[in-house]
């Protein structure tokens, strides 16, 4: 899996984690989506996603260049 599609499934389960336990356990879990939201525009900005470091220890590997 390349690193780009590990962010994306990381960032969608998160999403739909945070949907799930708002509903069945707490409203306040809805603050996790919010960080994973904020999380994905801080990145577009500024190009830094602390995720990447992780993906990479897993094992994922970076796009091949075009």
């Amino acid at each position: 899996m390349t690193i780009e599609n590990g962010i994306r499934v990381l960032a969608g389960t998160m999403v739909l984690l945070s949907v799930l336990l708002t509903q069945f356990v707490h409203p306040n879990f809805f603050w996790l989506t919010v960080f994973a939201g904020a999380n994905l525009l801080q990145s577009a900005f500024t190009g830094i996603c602390p995720a990447v470091f992780f993906l990479k220890k897993l094992g994922c590997k970076p796009e091949a260049e075009k």
